[in-house]
């Protein structure tokens, strides 16, 4: 029999057993914590004072400069990637083949506007758009048709929309906190509005760049002809802010004016090329990767500074931050440099292919991997 005196002993003690476990897991959390602290406070100190970042961003910028893909400025990042990538401590760097899209540019773009509103021609900041088919040698010259959303091009139809030029004239919505956001709401005019035109007989397109900066320098990127739509590849442009601005007052005074619009661009065949792949092997679990990457190829008429050179020589210097602090993982550290993310994904569909290939599934879940990361400090 338990008297009651007995059992109040008994809590007690088991009480006192639970302070000291508490205790115990205060002590251990804020010792974990504390080399958390001076864990990560190393690798600030590392990224502040002794990074290799800038530096590799200036020579892939400056002195490699655009590296649109199968370009021979794509090439030269390639290797000077993997020499970087080596320098920043890595076990191994290889090359892995893809096969990229290879659009060329050619010459200097031209538009001039003519109008009766106008004393002389005026000449207009445009390029070309990625992908794009160029014009003749001499040129094409129509007239104008504004839109402002693919379904008012519906309801202007073939009657009003063919043997022009269709102008894109979408601003981004300023009410978004969040430029990206405007960006999705309208690089569809830019990506699929070339066929869409075509459908409806449209020669040529223009749009407003993709861009909230009140310039007057012409934004390229990505576009794509959907032959379901129309098998007529027509040349497709984007203007300037400021010359897209000038378009859309002339247009309202003088609805006839015309555009003469050249382009020397042309697609050529796929060109052979590769990603870039550094690593670190793990510990305890070599086989199982945490990845981080930026992709190495940029329009052509930029340095790809942001877009995303930044991204690929951040993804180097983790391999150095790890070698430098002397961290050694338990998961293997991967760094890759993707080729061709912006106008073919040719890099990318290359490792998920092979990665689907050697391991009979796709890459992890984000969460999973982030987990993961987690773990690794």
């Amino acid at each position: 029999m338990t008297l009651p005196g007995m059992m109040l002993d008994q809590n007690k003690k088991i009480m006192k057993k639970i302070k000291i476990a508490l205790l115990l897991v205060i002590v251990s959390s804020a010792s974990a914590q504390n080399n958390d602290s001076i864990m990560l406070r190393k690798i600030y100190d590392h990224y502040l004072t002794e990074s290799k970042c800038y530096k590799n961003l200036e020579v892939m910028c400056t002195t490699i400069g655009a590296r649109l893909s199968g370009s021979p400025q794509a090439e030269k990042s390639v290797y000077f990637c993997k020499k970087a990538m080596y320098e920043a401590g890595a076990d191994t760097v290889y090359l892995q083949p893809c096969m990229v899209t290879h659009w060329v540019r050619g010459g200097k773009e031209s538009c001039v506007l003519r109008s009766t509103k106008l004393k002389q021609p005026k000449n207009l900041s445009i390029c070309a758009l990625g992908g794009s088919d160029g014009t003749s040698a001499s040129g094409l010259t129509a007239k104008i048709i504004e839109v402002k959303s693919f379904e008012e091009l519906e309801k202007l139809g073939e009657k009003n929309i063919k043997g022009k030029i269709v102008f894109y004239n979408v601003f981004f919505n300023p009410k978004n906190l969040k430029t990206g956001t405007s960006y999705g709401e309208t690089v569809k005019y830019r990506h699929a509005g070339p066929s869409k035109a075509a459908k409806y007989g449209a020669v040529a397109t223009v749009v407003r760049s993709m861009s909230s900066a009140q310039n007057d320098s012409p934004h390229t990127g990505s576009m794509n002809y959907d032959t379901s739509l129309s098998r007529s590849k027509i040349p497709a442009f984007a203007l300037s802010y400021t010359a897209a601005d000038i378009l859309a007052e002339t247009l309202k005074e003088d609805p006839e004016l015309t555009l003469t619009l050249k382009a020397n661009c042309k697609t050529l065949p796929d060109a052979p090329s590769f990603n870039v792949i550094g690593e670190i092997k793990g510990t305890e679990k070599p086989n199982e990767y945490i990845i981080t990457g930026g992709h190495l190829d940029s329009w052509d008429l930029a340095q790809g500074a942001q877009d995303d050179g930044a991204g690929v020589v951040q993804s180097i210097d983790v391999l150095g931050m790890y070698k430098k602090i002397g961290i050694k993982p338990k998961h293997s550290i991967r760094a890759i440099a993707f080729m061709n993310e912006e106008n073919g994904l040719g890099g990318a569909k290359a490792y998920a292919k092979e990665t689907e290939e050697k391991n009979g599934n796709t890459l992890p879940p984000l969460k999973q991997m982030q987990v993961a990361i987690l773990q690794e400090l």
